[in-house]
């Protein structure tokens, strides 16, 4: 089953009040498992005019919006360019997700030269941002025992190991899956579009909890043995190429 990203993200892109350094789509688009229905998640990065970032009226840092479009829920967040580089540089995996998504909608110079510097903000570090997500991944399905949750939960564990041993961004969990050691992903994920709020357990052909809890455990303590030996940085490298990208980005739009 193929799901296609709505054409009119384009246009929710262009309707953005500054311009757009890049917009991509994020969420279960983007891990492998969205349904006909499921939200669209866009996220990007907006440029501020240096006239509302030294003055007394200071530009928004963060833009959120939560619409609807033609029936569709549509999740919009961009971050200035500015944040937008320094939570790269804090190991913020969703940013570092969301600028090297596939999934493009409108890119530009700017962009691309960020990707060219995505490699210089990689660092052992960011394991523990998957950790920490995975924590909180982990108690919301033991507490609802769901299907969807479950998924999102696997999801940050394998892209955080293979983050650590490969030094690649891959956020989705059908190409992950394999080396995960979760040969039953692609059974979740077509009983999610079926009805994602299913609970595990029930049916015969899916993995119950256990199973699910079991693996998590064992890719967590992967993602720790992972971390300690990986060959990324301890610290970032890119921040002077960062600044001096935010700072030319700035004055250019004088």
């Amino acid at each position: 089953m193929t799901v296609t990203i709505p054409d009119w993200t384009g246009q929710v892109a262009d309707e953005q009040p500054y311009p757009l350094v890049f917009a991509t789509v994020s969420g279960a688009h983007l891990y492998g498992f969205a349904s006909v229905d499921s939200d669209v998640d866009l996220r990007g990065a907006h440029l501020l005019p240096a006239a509302e970032l030294v003055g007394l009226r200071e530009g928004p840092a963060t833009i959120n919006h939560i619409g609807d479009r033609h029936g569709v829920e549509l999740d919009l967040v961009t971050h200035d360019l500015a944040k937008c580089a320094k939570l790269l540089l804090g190991r913020s995996g969703d940013v570092l997700e969301q600028v090297t998504s596939p999934l493009v909608v409108r890119s530009t110079p700017l962009h691309e030269e960020l990707l060219s510097l995505v490699p210089g903000c990689l660092n052992a570090g960011y394991a523990d941002h998957y950790l920490g997500f995975s924590i909180s991944s982990e108690k919301l399905f033991a507490s609802t025992g769901k299907l969807k949750p479950a998924l999102y939960l696997l999801r940050v564990l394998a892209t955080g190991l293979h983050l650590m041993r490969t030094g690649e961004i891959v956020a989705d969990l059908t190409l992950l899956a394999e080396d995960a050691k979760l040969p039953y992903v692609p059974e979740l994920i077509a009983a999610k579009r079926q009805g994602e709020h299913r609970r595990l357990g029930v049916d015969p052909g899916l993995p119950g909890p256990e199973q699910i809890l079991a693996d998590v455990e064992r890719l967590r303590e992967q993602l720790r043995e992972a971390k300690a030996t990986t060959g990324l940085p301890a610290q970032p490298t890119a921040y002077d190429a960062l600044h001096d990208l935010v700072v030319r980005a700035r004055l250019a739009a004088r």
